[in-house]
């Protein structure tokens, strides 16, 4: 248990005291990049998913599934 307690303290202590933090603006800017990235990503995949889904969907018409 006193292991445990030294690690939370160690872990603070550093985490407090030598751990460079980025300046909230910057990380309130890099949330959003990664956000509309990640949307367009996310809508890229979609788009590329629906038209493998109408090629499947058309060979199976033309082989008469």
């Amino acid at each position: 248990m006193a292991g445990l307690v030294n690690y939370l303290q160690e872990s603070y202590n550093e985490l407090k005291n030598h751990v460079t933090w980025t300046p909230l603006p910057e990380a309130q800017r890099l949330t959003v990049v990664v956000a509309v990235f990640s949307i367009l990503f996310a809508l890229a995949v979609w788009g590329v998913d629906m038209a493998f889904s109408r090629v499947i969907e058309g060979y199976f018409s033309l082989m008469g599934a």
